[in-house]
């Protein structure tokens, strides 16, 4: 998607979710306190590093307790709210914010941490030729229920046919994709290569 749709609907999606946005901030800070937003650093465009914003849907620390960066299904970690908030992924509306700024795009791979673009090979590496996405082509053909090599391979075919018929399709089957599940295990669908 061009830099002009993705302001236009980042902007419109915070407008018309602020009111949601407002009440879960608030049910986590009630629950469990603050920082209500977290912050990780990911991977974008060209490689470049950015901040990515989330609601806080585990407890403060959480990548210093048990399965670290991984999430598993059923994570302690995960707070009564976080769990409400990742099903219906409304821990993710932070990063209309991120759109608006740059960082992402409505439609593109989902952003990765450092330690897994490090293992990329060659081609893998034209997954960052795009600006990351708040949902993707590996997210509406499976999310996390695929192995983290199967959806490597969805998003480097989408990098490669991308069109603007494409992000549409993708924008709607975005709904459908959001109640098929987040999890894949221990490592998230990620299996680290040797």
């Amino acid at each position: 998607m061009n830099r002009v749709a993705d302001v236009a609907i980042a902007g419109a999606g915070l407008a018309l979710a602020s009111p949601l946005l407002a009440a879960a901030a608030l049910a986590v800070r009630l629950e469990d306190g603050v920082p209500v937003l977290y912050r990780q650093t990911r991977v974008g465009r060209d490689g470049e590093n950015f901040e990515l914003l989330k609601l806080r849907t585990m407890v403060v620390d959480a990548e210093k307790l048990g399965a670290g960066l991984a999430v598993n299904v059923g994570d302690p970690r995960i707070t009564k709210v976080g769990r409400i908030l990742r099903r219906l992924s409304l821990d993710e509306l932070p990063q209309l914010w991120n759109v608006v700024r740059g960082d992402m795009s409505i439609v593109g791979p989902r952003p990765t941490l450092r330690y897994q673009v490090d293992t990329y090979d060659e081609r893998q590496r034209h997954r960052l030729d795009v600006k990351p996405g708040i949902t993707g082509w590996a997210q509406v053909n499976g999310r996390a229920r695929l192995p983290w090599s199967e959806r490597i391979e969805l998003d480097l075919w989408y990098v490669e046919n991308r069109s603007a018929l494409l992000d549409l399709k993708i924008l709607l089957r975005t709904p459908l994709a959001l109640f098929g599940g987040t999890y894949k295990g221990e490592t998230g669908g990620w299996k680290p290569v040797g």
